[in-house]
């Protein structure tokens, strides 16, 4: 399981133009899900994810995470983070779970995320077309993989 993680003074993903998810301050966080991801994948990005520290404290260093600053989140599912670009150039998501092996994965990534935050997450939704806005913060972005524990 992979996420990029991006610090945000706003963001907001639009389907089929209407709005369908709005956060002020807060994470856009991008899920790309494969077959051998687990419940043991999602623990541990979750509690990453939820107590990164890349929010600025007063002194103005990145020592707060998203539960200290009390930021919103929004989800996106997104296969191509998966895309390998080894050969040709042509990406190939083979290694992109299935929707029927992502989408439960996927709903249990959110309600872990929410249960981490205390409180109810933004999404896209899974395999639409998103129109994804964001005000990048700093920038901060970061990219996180469960299987290498980085």
């Amino acid at each position: 399981m992979k996420v990029v993680v991006q610090r945000v003074s706003k963001a907001s993903v639009t389907i089929a133009n209407e709005k369908v998810a709005s956060i002020g301050n807060g994470l856009l966080i991008l899920l790309g899900i494969v077959d051998e991801d687990t419940l043991e994948d999602i623990q541990w990005l979750t509690r990453k994810v939820a107590n990164l520290r890349i929010f600025e404290d007063d002194q103005g260093i990145m020592n707060r995470s998203l539960i200290d600053v009390d930021g919103d989140a929004i989800v996106v599912s997104q296969f191509t983070l998966h895309a390998s670009t080894k050969k040709g150039n042509r990406p190939s998501y083979i290694k992109a779970a299935k929707p029927e092996v992502a989408i439960p994965l996927y709903e249990k990534f959110i309600a872990q995320l929410e249960a981490q935050l205390s409180k109810t997450i933004q999404t896209g939704q899974f395999g639409a077309d998103m129109k994804v806005e964001l005000l990048n913060d700093g920038p901060v972005t970061i990219i996180i993989d469960s299987k290498n524990l980085e």
